[in-house]
């Protein structure tokens, strides 16, 4: 969204195709933004109607305008993620609104820079979607951005990105963090007798997933916006924790002062991102089943939770926040649950995906 307004349009190439097919473009005087699509609107008048819906970033020095933004590094370094939602394998437009996939985009991006043990700075972001999406879609992205800063991560802001076309909506996100100062929290410092514990919600974003995928369709199995609809008014925690969720943000800086040993989010599920603890630090990790609710097994396989896995010496109190529910051992690589072996699986992009797209 950083980029001159001189340049080429992103939907150019096929807005001359749209026009033959549909006939002349609308009047652009009367037409509201759930009529009006990209194709109608140069880059520029675009941009024009996202950058008001944007937040600003405290850190920024130079913001949306230029071939690029520049921000503070207040110590000299930045922490610095990034991650992609596309339409099917991440999110159904049947499910998710505009705003939702905003939000989840800055969210999921928030919480990689807060398990780190940084607080989030600024997000670059990129989106690339068919030139018939109304232009109400992209302003709903915008609002969703502003809206999870707002509330998870109060001074950072979207600094700028790009705009282009394609036949898949996808959201690219790059999020940067300050880390004050203090080292990184690595995966690789857990050390055995260190407790395990939890920052967020366990299973409940697989919750809402199963239910979405269990009641949210039609009778052919296709994401039903209606049906969808429903489930959000009679499970509205379960499914607002897929497809709006609320990790912990603030509570990484925490951790890494309160003496994080090792920390993560928990993105593809808790067996699978402790496995990644485990290995990095040449560990095991055994949980106590009583902490992980009546779900074991969801609390355990069930992916998208975004809450913070950190692991803590075990004479330092936890900081408020966080809750113990394991502990950390010596056998490499294991993941136990009550001492006995338990499976890694978890959300993997390569495999857990059915073609779908809705």
């Amino acid at each position: 969204m950083a980029r001159a307004e001189s340049e080429s349009h992103p939907f150019q190439a096929t807005v001359s195709d749209m026009t033959n097919a549909a006939g002349p473009t609308p009047s652009l005087g009367s037409a509201s933004a759930d009529t009006l699509t990209l194709a109608d609107l140069s880059e520029g008048e675009v941009l024009a109607r996202i950058f008001p819906r944007l937040p600003q970033a405290t850190a920024e020095l130079l913001g949306p305008g230029d071939d690029a933004a520049v921000i503070a590094a207040p110590d000299g370094r930045f922490v610095v993620t990034t991650d992609m939602m596309i339409h099917g394998p991440d999110f159904r437009l049947a499910w998710s609104t505009p705003h939702d996939l905003g939000w989840k985009a800055a969210a999921t991006n928030l919480s990689d820079v807060a398990a780190m043990g940084a607080t989030p700075s600024a997000l670059v972001v990129a989106i690339a979607a068919p030139p018939h999406t109304p232009i109400s879609v992209i302003e709903g992205i915008a609002d969703g951005l502003r809206a999870c800063c707002e509330a998870l991560s109060p001074g950072c802001g979207v600094v700028g990105g790009d705009l282009s076309a394609s036949d898949t909506l996808t959201l690219a996100v790059t999020a940067f963090g300050d880390l004050g100062g203090r080292p990184p929290v690595l995966r690789s410092g857990a050390r055995p007798g260190d407790v395990v514990a939890i920052a967020g919600r366990l299973g409940e974003a697989a919750a809402g997933l199963e239910l979405l995928f269990r009641h949210g369709v039609d009778d052919a199995g296709n994401p039903d916006a209606a049906r969808a609809a429903e489930l959000k008014l009679t499970h509205p925690h379960a499914i607002a924790a897929q497809l709006r969720p609320e990790p912990p943000v603030v509570l990484g800086p925490v951790a890494a002062l309160g003496g994080a040993t090792a920390m993560l989010d928990v993105s593809d599920g808790l067996a699978i991102d402790a496995g990644r603890i485990a290995r990095a630090s040449g560990v095991g990790i055994d949980f106590d089943s009583r902490t992980l609710g009546e779900r074991i097994e969801v609390s355990l396989g069930g992916g998208e939770d975004h809450g913070l896995l950190a692991t803590f010496p075990v004479d330092v109190p936890l900081p408020v926040g966080f809750r113990a529910i394991g502990v950390v051992t010596a056998e490499v690589g294991a993941i136990l649950v009550d001492g006995a072996p338990h499976d890694q699986g978890g959300w993997d992009p390569y495999r857990g995906w059915n073609g779908a797209v809705g």
